[in-house]
């Protein structure tokens, strides 16, 4: 297969090269968005030409966003031009509010479809959300860079996505991991036979064991590590050795909580820059963690290559595709005066994920709790009511009991 373009089998030194006249273009754009204030005002753009020249620079967390959003909607001042030069406007979970285009693979997203196979004559099933959230655009905007046509499915109704998906004969899935198992196996109960032979998935890990049960039924599954403020950061290819670092993105792994770059190979936070000339995010801290891979992949793509997510650096912890976040669990403590206090559990039920939330109270009303798990989390999950004092008090209010060996 013929690389996405040029830019994928560049060699190092022509990598620099681009990257020593971009970047700098990058940091003065950034540094006239008011939104980074005082933060970048006494920087030299001129002088920061190499990712190692970054270090230099505070990092940006999404923290510092939402309290910009909140003083100055809808971007903070982080866009180099207002709300009605986009596309779309998006809202994530805080609210976090994105900007979108639609110009040809804004997002990056259609490298990583062309590195899964997907291209003209492919029908792409995108099981992604459509509902404020991007991750359903991010995807449609890739496989339109790819020439494929797009189901513009979102989520639920599995019985209608199964119907769809033969009578359109959708050949490729976009979605999160667990859910393509929830359509396959719904059209086995129907009797029905899907030509899904492709899947392009994020938003959630993807279990080994899961993608060989895909590779059992003749679907090759390769995932993608995006996220709705930067869009695609790293992809997997046929390879399936790590993931490759998006040609318009640069990673830094650096320790928790920090700005200071790790030696090569340790697990570190996921910092990224991007070099989209419309939302200039530098130094962004995902929050994620992950570590780079030595050499390049044996596909011939050439860029530094990370393992892939491989956990949060704080409690927030990805369940469904969706994140859940210990400001979101204190909510939901105060929601009720009952609740003394709550643990969310994240674990897996067969190759699905599960969410079971924990709460201690004297006595309340368990269909109530329910509904404000939906309400605050945004996800459904198993209630149990527990008596005071019987929570651990280790300071965990998510804890992760998947595993992703």
């Amino acid at each position: 297969m013929t690389n996405f373009d040029s830019l994928e089998t560049r060699s190092a030194d022509a990598r620099a090269s681009d990257l020593a006249e971009q970047l700098p273009q990058q940091i003065a754009r950034a540094m006239a968005a008011p939104g980074y204030g005082d933060s970048l005002r006494d920087v030299d753009a001129a002088s920061i030409t190499s990712v190692a020249d970054l270090a230099a620079l505070p990092v940006l967390r999404k923290s510092d966003l939402g309290k910009a959003q909140a003083a100055h909607p809808p971007f903070g001042g982080f866009t180099v031009k207002p709300a009605s030069g986009f596309a779309h406007i998006f809202q994530s979970p805080g609210p976090i509010y994105e900007p979108g285009g639609v110009d040809h693979d804004w997002w990056r997203m259609g490298r990583f479809l062309h590195a899964a196979g997907i291209g003209p004559g492919d029908v792409v099933q995108n099981c992604f959300g459509y509902h404020l959230t991007p991750a359903g655009m991010i995807f449609e905007n890739g496989a339109r860079a790819v020439g494929a046509a797009v189901l513009p499915a979102g989520t639920g109704q599995t019985e209608l996505q199964v119907t769809a998906a033969r009578d359109v004969g959708a050949t490729a899935y976009a979605g999160t991991p667990d859910y393509l198992k929830v359509i396959l196996d719904k059209a086995d109960a129907m009797g029905v036979q899907l030509g899904f032979t492709k899947a392009a998935v994020g938003g959630g890990a993807l279990f080994p064991s899961l993608r060989q049960e895909y590779a059992d039924r003749g679907i090759t599954c390769l995932q993608s590590y995006a996220t709705a403020d930067l869009g695609n950061i790293a992809y997997e290819s046929a390879a399936m050795e790590g993931m490759i670092v998006d040609e318009q993105v640069i990673v830094e792994i650096v320790t928790p909580g920090t700005g200071t770059p790790v030696a090569a190979g340790e697990v570190g936070e996921v910092v990224v820059t991007t070099l989209n000339p419309d939302y200039p995010l530098i130094r962004f801290a995902t929050g994620d963690l992950s570590a780079v891979l030595p050499g390049e992949s044996p596909c011939g793509r050439t860029n530094m290559r990370i393992k892939g997510w491989m956990g949060r650096a704080d409690q927030t912890t990805k369940i469904k595709g969706m994140f859940v976040r210990p400001e979101q669990v204190a909510a939901l403590v105060d929601k009720h005066d009952e609740i003394i206090k709550a643990r969310v559990i994240a674990s897996r039920d067969g190759e699905m994920d599960a969410m079971t939330v924990q709460i201690e109270a004297q006595n309340g009303d368990e269909i109530a709790f329910s509904r404000s798990v939906v309400e605050v989390l945004k996800l459904k999950g198993r209630v149990e009511v527990v008596a005071p004092g019987v929570l651990p008090k280790d300071g965990l209010v998510i804890e992760d009991q998947r595993s992703y060996d």
